[in-house]
């Protein structure tokens, strides 16, 4: 029979909202637990890709309701920022190429459309369709609270924010570099572009060669290596040109002057020249003043830095490559220049690498071109190991001895003290593409808003908070630590696009990443500005102020507001009782911005005792092992999916195959399988539950078999529950989903029990694991739930724990026992390809035991094992006429004792001996209807027993001796 989960999807969407349980209100008898995520921005559907971040802080609330947490998970909607105008823009030139992805691959009806000329239907038109399907997902979102950021009303509270930061003095005007879109005329964020990458500037020092009067800036991140400088590089096919800038005179390419335009320099062209014009002049060093030859190298970009480069081959491997790279090619007798006569200058001595730095770790790699993909990681490696462990030899002047990271600020400032050296700044991840298809640069803007993240007693505040927060995982620490690091200022205002204007400078429109930081603290009464109709007037600073900081007299600002006094308490009190943030889910794209300022913007407006509790930080989507592109056909959007495939396996899928940041591989053959395993975990319940009689039935005594299944299913209530409080989901899955499988198609094939204790076991196992799948697949787990009878609803129910008293060491190592040597025979049937008629089993002697469990007795003591005094022991009670037999199997034994895992050997240790020869027996039935034969078990020391090959002898505890006839 076909399963409806369409329709029992909608079935259980249905009883949620009537029950309301996600609807969350402060209730003093229990714990809070808060959490949010990433708020979308609505210019297109969400797609597979996106579920994953919110399909996980999903799993986390209902995990935490079923722990008994009062759990607040809200959610709103990021209008704010120049997206939406780009789309509008081009659907209104006819952008057939966006009208194309809108109408075939987002299925946007033709007349909707033709209504996005207008930016605000993009906006709304896409709200509206995102938040279908978090409901259709099964998203347990309390939708009370849901707002846009260009409400009036949150359009107040942003006001306050940023009042509060520039009255600490965080916000300041002036010139600063910020990414920038030339067609747009604004600068951009990670918002603005695509593909959501966070313009990356960073500062090269420009330093200049001197030639024939004219200046030859080059751009590095490494200003102190110019003692090392052997000659430059220069892209021979390239164009040139000679220009003052400034007032000085450079020789730069000609691809480079619109870079240098935007950063507020003036240019003058004197004359253009041809690259290979410049190959083989001398340039003068500006510290060093020795003369250096020009190179030419196609690897040069012209639209990179200034179009020439320094060349240091004794700590530069792709100029030590290039080099030699040059000689083999020939070309001496064109460049006029003998490159013999280039010798590496090592500058910079460390305990890894001696004469020729750039020289060994390229001959370490086996690196031989220019073209090699390692010459990249030998580069990062070279130059972080110098960074952190190198120090100046006596050939740099006065900066021998100083450590690298000191010499480079030196080298910097007195370069640039004397003129001999601009700044340069570069987008360091280019190409950056701005939505609307242009690709960003850096320009430095006059009268420019910033937040000033560079303040370094900020910085302070900020890294106190961090290490307060629970980082998940702990590896994405370091990733926080290096942004708290190289954050400066971060541009926050522009002049065109939807948001909230500067409180004190209404020509500017805060931008859509500086208006995202604490929304959280909004979350905790939009609720009650809805419900109440609070309108934005009534919203002053002096409401904010009491509300999240406690400041001001309630009944002043309640008659100034016009607001009642016990309305201006309660939004106190929703605020108390929900601050602070307990967990924060996002991606990993945004700890260089959004996350990282949610820890500097809280520091700066809350006290520490409401600074952010947890980040959770997950990977990306992949598709079959792609990237997730419109490139690549393989954006699915999500709502398409739910209806096709049903959102309960694709929220398995995406979370099944990586731990948090690791980035997960979607396919839909995986969705296919665990809408197949769904499946048939339903039709067990439904067969279950029509054997109601048994439901209540009280069982005593079970067999050993029932035994280890209800024992197995508490260590996998342990394991779950553990991964789950890490968010190791992946894991949770696997034991819930798969293992749990396993052992029940095992105890299904193995299970001779009569029927009631079959369907109570079962029962309770399928009780259990329904609740272990609640939080990650809620429809299937409630249809479950309801089909074996119960009455309430489980995303409100108990998580189970974990009973010791079923837990049963003996009955799992007795069921491992009859698994390993079912797989033993099936091994030996594979390698003879005998079918045996009849199948004998010889458990181990009373003396093997002996031996074993002393064996684990010493070792568990840290006595270690005296191989003779354990030999002398059991001879003394199973006599001299063993003594061979005996040494023999001690030696063996103790080689082989390093193999067993130390939890494995624990557990037999204080099981001591097990009945192998009563628990064989009993699975005799067993055996003989899987390999349709007789079966018999017998003592290796019976002396009756059927061993007409002396099988017997090679028994073990454990691994019983096996003759097939």
């Amino acid at each position: 029979m076909k399963i409806e989960w369409g329709v029992i999807e909608e079935k259980w969407r249905r009883r949620w909202d009537e029950a309301g349980i996600f609807k969350t209100d402060p209730d003093n008898q229990r714990t809070k637990f808060y959490i949010t995520v990433a708020y979308p921005y609505p210019n297109s559907p969400q797609h597979i890709g996106h579920g994953r971040t919110y399909t996980l802080a999903d799993v986390h609330a209902r995990y935490k309701r079923m722990r008994g947490y009062n759990v607040l998970f809200p959610m709103a909607f990021h209008y704010t920022g120049t997206p939406i105008l780009a789309m509008s823009d081009r659907i209104e030139s006819k952008d057939e190429e966006l009208i194309g992805i809108f109408r075939n691959l987002y299925r946007v009806p033709e007349e909707k459309i033709k209504e996005f000329v207008e930016p605000l239907k993009i906006a709304q038109y896409f709200h509206h369709e995102i938040r279908n399907g978090m409901k259709e997902m099964g998203f347990s979102i309390d939708w009370r609270r849901e707002f846009t950021t260009i409400d009036p009303q949150y359009s107040k509270f942003i006001e306050w924010q940023f009042q509060k930061l520039m009255n600490r003095g965080y916000i300041t005007q002036g010139s600063h570099p910020v990414g920038w879109c030339p067609r747009d005329g604004n600068p951009v964020g990670q918002h603005d572009t695509l593909g959501d990458v966070e313009p990356e500037i960073g500062e090269y020092t420009l330093v200049k060669f001197e030639l024939d009067g004219f200046q030859v800036p080059t751009a590095t991140l490494r200003p102190e290596t110019i003692f090392g400088v052997t000659n430059l590089w220069i892209n021979p096919n390239e164009n040139y040109v000679k220009a003052t800038v400034d007032g000085e005179k450079w020789i730069i390419s000609k691809q480079s002057i619109s870079r240098f335009e935007h950063l507020g320099l003036k240019i003058d062209i004197l004359e253009e020249v041809k690259g290979s014009s410049l190959v083989g002049r001398e340039a003068k060093n500006p510290l060093t003043g020795i003369k250096i030859v020009i190179l030419p190298a196609s690897f040069v970009e012209a639209g990179t830095g200034t179009g020439v480069v320094m060349s240091v081959p004794s700590h530069a491997p792709y100029d030590f490559q290039a080099i030699n790279d040059l000689v083999s090619s020939g070309k001496e007798s064109v460049i006029g220049f003998d490159l013999d006569s280039i010798k590496p200058i090592t500058i910079i001595s460390s305990k890894k690498y001696h004469d020729n730095p750039a020289k060994e770790i390229i001959e370490r790699f086996g690196i031989s071109s220019q073209t090699d993909k390692k010459l990249e990681s030998a580069t990062q490696e070279l130059y972080s190991y110098e960074f952190s462990e190198g120090r100046m030899m006596s050939n740099t002047g006065g900066y021998s001895g100083l450590g690298v990271r000191e010499a480079r600020d030196r080298v910097k400032a007195d370069l640039l003290d004397t003129g001999n050296a601009s700044t340069l700044h570069e987008l360091m991840n280019r190409p950056v593409v701005c939505r609307c298809g242009t690709e960003c640069v850096v320009k430095v803007l006059q009268n420019q808003w910033f937040i000033n993240y560079g303040d370094e007693g900020w910085k302070e505040e900020a890294r106190e908070a961090l290490s307060q927060v629970n980082l998940l995982p702990k590896e994405i620490r370091p990733e926080f630590d290096h942004t708290v690091g190289w954050l400066k200022g971060k541009a926050c205002a522009r002049k065109t696009g939807m948001g909230t204007k500067l409180p004190w400078d209404h020509e500017w429109i805060i931008e859509s990443l500086s208006d995202s930081v604490i929304y959280m603290a909004y979350y905790t009464i939009s609720g009650l500005i809805k419900e109440k109709a609070i309108i934005a007037d009534q919203l002053s600073p002096e409401i904010f102020d009491f509300i999240f900081l406690g400041i001001g007299d309630p009944k002043e600002i309640s008659m100034r507001s016009a607001m009642q006094i016990d309305l201006v308490h309660e939004m106190r009190n929703q605020f108390l009782y929900f601050y602070p943030l307990d967990s924060r889910h996002s991606g990993r794209d945004l700890v260089p911005n959004h996350l990282t300022f949610l820890i500097f913007n809280h520091t700066a407006i809350f006290p520490k005792t409401n600074w952010p509790r947890q980040i959770v930080v997950n990977g990306s989507v992949l598709m079959e092992g792609k990237k997730m592109s419109k490139s690549y056909g393989n954006i699915i959007p999500l709502r398409s999916a739910v209806a096709e495939y049903g959102a309960d396996p694709l929220r398995l899928a995406m979370m099944a195959t990586a731990e948090l940041l690791q980035d997960a591989d979607f396919s839909l053959e995986l969705v296919r399988t665990f809408t197949e395993r769904l499946g048939r975990l339903y039709q067990l319940a439904k067969k279950i539950g029509e054997n109601k009689e048994y439901a209540d039935r009280s069982l005593t005594e079970l067999p050993t078999l029932e035994r280890w299944l209800l024992s197995k299913l508490q260590r996998t209530i342990q394991i779950v529950t553990n991964a789950m409080e890490s968010l190791r989901v992946r894991e949770a899955i696997h034991q819930t989903v798969y293992m749990t499988d396993q052992e029940i198609q095992w105890y299904q094939r193995r299970s001779q029990s009569p029927n009631p204790i079959r369907m109570k076991v079962l029962r309770e196992v399928l009780e259990v694991r329904a609740k272990l799948l609640a939080p990650i697949a809620p429809f299937s787990a409630e249809e479950i739930w309801e089909t074996l009878g119960k009455g309430d609803l489980l995303a409100t129910s108990q998580w189970p724990e974990s009973d010791p008293a079923k837990i049963d060491t003996r009955a799992e190592e007795s069921e491992e026992l009859v698994r390993s040597v079912l797989e033993d025979i099936q091994s030996i049937i594979k390698v003879t390809k005998v079918k045996p008629k009849r199948i004998f089993l010889y458990v181990a002697s009373d003396w093997k035991w002996k031996a074993m469990l002393e064996m684990l007795e010493l070792d568990s003591q840290r006595e270690g094992v005296k191989t003779g005094d354990l030999i002398k022991s059991v001879i003394s009670e199973v006599g001299k006429t063993k003594g061979k037999e005996v040494s023999n199997f001690i030696l063996k034994m103790v080689g082989e004792r390093s193999k067993l895992p130390k939890d494995l050997a624990a557990k037999r240790q204080s099981l001591g001996r097990l009945d192998e020869l009563e628990v064989l027996r009993d699975a005799c039935m067993f055996y003989a209807a899987e390999f349709q034969a007789a079966v018999e078990v017998f003592s290796e020391d019976d002396d009756a027993a059927h061993d007409p090959k002396g099988k017997s002898r090679f028994s073990k505890p454990y691994r019983p001796g096996i003759f097939l006839e």
